[in-house]
């Protein structure tokens, strides 16, 4: 078995979780919010935010069974990822993860449309037509994949895509400088912190030097040539303490995103073998802590809000 390859007890983890596996090392999943949006019933706060065509997603990791981190908030399975192993031999090709993804994707979405409530000419584009939006995080750590940059060069020639993110956890800053210029609409990086003694303690990264590497990702982000956006979660009673907020706010401004998106921490899957369902914030709690957030951040100001999701999105001026 090689470092690039799923292992037999990973693949069955996956299969069973309804993900759809793409070759050696991808996978790909339907999100709930995709599945609603095809029934009439919302669509992702992405779509709201930032034009997203939610029920032309494509939601797939070319690593989902790798990274760097073992994050207490995460709900994704991570007790099982193969931790230690980066992919350097025998990868899939860029081609090879994208035509993967759409033909399990497609294998994932006949489930839908057995559904009553389905929006039949909605369903039939989101199944026959390429995707339109290919939001690459899902599981893992999508900069543990080298060819990262090929990828989204390659999903930017097709005439059919229009929106491309990357959400990572800055722990491959070398990785994140290549993603300049490669086609990129957002570039998101995750905070949960603002001092090493935190960071240690809620994203528990396998690097020593862990903190310095995320550093190093944020200083990037005002060289990126797309929409930048830090994602803070908010863990109540864990991360957000008031005499945290001016670390914060130093940590953002120096980092100088696009965006910044204040998002609850949701009380789901693994997360609750880790965490306990009070330090999941309401809506208005994280509402209230963005707003408190805002007056130290003078470049920054309220742009949007999404109750069902749980987040608030700051601009910067």
């Amino acid at each position: 078995m090689t470092a690039s390859e799923f292992t037999p007890e990973v693949r069955k983890q996956l299969l069973n979780k309804q993900y759809g596996l793409a070759g050696r090392h991808s996978a790909v999943q339907i999100c709930s919010w995709t599945r609603k949006s095809l029934r009439g019933k919302g669509s992702c706060y992405k779509q709201k935010f930032y034009g997203v065509e939610t029920y032309k997603c494509c939601q797939m990791s070319p690593s989902a069974a790798w990274c760097q981190q073992s994050c207490i908030f995460c709900w994704r399975p991570m007790e099982w990822m193969q931790k230690g192993l980066s992919l350097k031999d025998n990868m899939d090709s860029p081609e090879q993860i994208i035509d993967a993804c759409v033909s399990a994707r497609r294998k994932l979405l006949s489930g839908v449309g057995g559904a009553r409530d389905v929006d039949r000419p909605l369903f039939q584009k989101s199944f026959s037509e390429f995707p339109s939006h290919w939001a690459i995080s899902l599981s893992g750590e999508p900069t543990l994949y080298p060819k990262l940059p090929e990828l989204i060069r390659t999903l930017r020639s097709r005439k059919e895509v229009k929106t491309i993110f990357v959400v990572s956890n800055g722990q491959e800053p070398s990785l994140i400088k290549k993603l300049k210029g490669a086609g990129l609409t957002n570039l998101y990086i995750s905070v949960d912190a603002p001092t090493p003694a935190l960071f240690k303690k809620i994203n528990r990264s396998i690097y020593p030097n862990g903190w310095s590497r995320l550093k190093r990702s944020l200083s990037l982000l005002k060289e990126m040539d797309c929409n930048t956006v830090i994602r803070f979660t908010v863990i109540k009673g864990i991360n957000d303490s008031p005499q945290l907020l001016k670390k914060y706010a130093k940590l953002f401004s120096s980092a100088s995103p696009t965006y910044i998106e204040v998002k609850a921490y949701m009380f789901l899957g693994y997360s609750r073998l880790r965490l306990k369902e009070e330090n999941m914030p309401s809506h208005e709690y994280v509402k209230e802590f963005s707003k408190s957030l805002l007056k130290l951040l003078p470049d920054y100001k309220y742009k949007d809000e999404c109750a069902d999701s749980m987040i608030v999105l700051l601009k910067r001026k």
